[in-house]
């Protein structure tokens, strides 16, 4: 299936995917291969769009759950041609935009969160003094 430019031929599913994918998305279908089979059923249908134009790691899956990826080149798999095919690695799930509203502009919320965690870590530190 195709991602952009990308040929993905295989999906991993990270530990960390796989926890917030419970808290944040779905209770019931919690398995890694449910995960992976999800997947590949948005991407067979196409409703996997980046979430940045120029960017490729943030995905958003039917204009409202928000995951990022990373991709790697399969060491065995090529397409018929001979180019090389990737694997997703899917990192993390953030969440609904339709249940987060602050997932509907990712820069405006990331600085917001380095902020408060800049800001706890200052509070923190005048604390210990």
């Amino acid at each position: 299936m195709s991602l952009g430019i990308k040929k993905v031929a295989d999906i991993i599913i990270t530990n960390h995917a796989r926890v917030r994918w419970t808290d944040r998305v779905e209770s019931e279908k919690t398995g890694f291969s449910d995960i992976a089979e999800f997947l590949w059923q948005c991407l067979k249908e196409g409703r996997v769009v980046s979430y940045y134009r120029n960017e490729e790691d943030v995905y958003t899956i039917d204009d409202d759950l928000v995951f990022v990826a990373e991709f790697a080149v399969s060491e065995k798999e090529v397409d018929l041609i001979g180019n090389p095919l990737h694997k997703m690695i899917v990192v993390t799930f953030l969440g609904r935009m339709s249940e987060t509203m602050e997932l509907r502009d990712l820069k405006t919320y990331y600085s917001w969160l380095r902020h408060s965690r800049r800001m706890t870590l200052i509070k923190n530190n005048r604390k210990r003094r």
